[in-house]
């Protein structure tokens, strides 16, 4: 049994040309130290840790692979074959797996039907996460889709979410914008949200989730990415859940960094749907 409840979010890592160019950059950025690599039957993947608890990883390619530099978040699974059966079963892609990861865990990559790769982890060794919602650690995520009726049928046939549809209000700055939130066993407990893709986003960017990161001072975060090579794409920007910002790195692999403890603004309402 994972430590974690099936369908919650329990580790992210990332495959990047230059993996030491990425320990300098989040090392900068997110505060990181980095383990020692893992022997190349692991593919050379390492940890990285905030306050000496792991938080993520990064790893170099696979000899022959030419994929771009993203994060990849992993959802648990009790059953990682049974959670491949279901992607399938829901019009997803199994991509890679399920696959034995020494005594680690088992690990499965998927496609769900608007296109965002993620990942599926049943723990072994490895549980996930060791700090959440700290700084340096993780704090949130979002399917952002191209086609939101699909991802929305999708993740609760092979997750055990359920669903809150946010009122956008009618401020012109909400205009368009569909998000939802997903929960496990009730609305105190979201897990991930799912934002509609509109015409700001380039038409070559694909559907993708997108991981929000916590640190201490937003606007610092941005101000050493920028430093190092990363770009900003949206932010920094007040919320009622907190000041944040979207990013790339020097290597293109996106991502978000959020300051939860300065917030601005009423929650929205939800609605069950």
């Amino acid at each position: 049994m994972a430590e974690f409840p099936e369908g919650a979010p329990c580790w992210t890592d990332a495959m990047f040309n230059d993996v030491e160019a990425a320990k300098s950059f989040y090392g900068e950025v997110l505060g990181w130290t980095f383990g020692e690599a893992a022997g190349a039957e692991y593919g050379n993947y390492t940890q990285a840790y905030s306050d000496g608890r792991a938080v993520a990883a990064v790893v170099p390619p696979m000899p022959g692979a030419d994929a771009p530099s993203q994060w990849c978040l992993y959802f648990a699974s009790n059953d990682a074959a049974a959670t491949a059966e279901k992607i399938r079963s829901a019009g997803g892609e199994v991509m890679m797996g399920p696959m034995q990861v020494g005594s680690f865990g088992t690990m499965v990559i998927a496609k769900e039907p608007s296109g965002a790769v993620f990942g599926v982890w049943q723990a072994g060794d490895h549980k996930g996460f060791e700090k959440v919602g700290e700084n340096g650690a993780f704090a949130w995520a979002e399917v952002f889709s191209r086609d939101v009726g699909k991802a929305d049928d999708f993740l609760p046939r092979v997750f055990p979410y359920g669903a809150q549809q946010m009122d956008m209000g009618d401020s012109p700055e909400a205009a368009g914008m569909d998000y939802r939130i997903f929960h496990l066993g009730g609305a105190d407990r979201p897990v991930l949200g799912r934002m509609s893709m509109g015409e700001e986003f380039p038409a070559e960017i694909p559907s993708y989730i997108q991981v929000y990161f916590a640190v201490p001072d937003c606007d610092e975060a941005v101000a050493k990415a920028k430093k190092l090579g990363g770009q900003l794409h949206f932010g920094p920007m007040d919320s009622p859940f907190g000041r944040f910002a979207a990013l790339t790195d020097q290597q293109g692999a996106a991502f978000a960094v959020i300051d939860m403890s300065t917030t601005a603004g009423d929650m929205p309402k939800m609605s069950d749907v």
